[in-house]
């Protein structure tokens, strides 16, 4: 029986420009997609979340870029957190599945591994 899981996942950039949100956010959605397999097709939609240092871009604009133009798409921003980690994108992919939900990879690349090491 499929059923909506979700996926999580974190990056960070270099820096606060509209082409490292833009790339750092295509490379966390590619694997995302990669480690679990997933179509365009079986996704319902995507949060993203950004640290409030981070305003160049909406980093949605990399799903759309990449083809995700029905899916639906939200940007907001964290809640900023004294000593929390800086120039971080995160990611909430809801996906149609039968994958179990223990069994889905979620993904934190560059800096962000330091907020799920144990999800890599």
């Amino acid at each position: 029986m499929m059923s909506i899981r979700g996926i999580r996942g974190a990056i960070t950039t270099e820096e606060n420009t509209k082409e490292s949100i833009l790339s750092n956010t295509r490379q966390l959605l590619q694997e995302i997609l990669k480690k679990n397999n997933i179509q365009i097709d079986d996704i319902a939609s995507i949060f993203f979340s950004v640290t409030d240092d981070l305003n160049a871009t909406f980093p949605a604009l990399s799903a759309r870029e990449m083809g995700l133009t029905t899916t639906p798409l939200l940007c907001l921003n964290e809640i900023k957190v004294p000593a929390s980690l800086p120039h971080c994108i995160r990611i909430l992919m809801h996906v149609n599945t039968d994958i179990k939900q223990s069994k889905l990879h979620h993904i934190y690349l560059k800096g962000a591994v330091v907020l799920r090491s144990d999800h890599n």
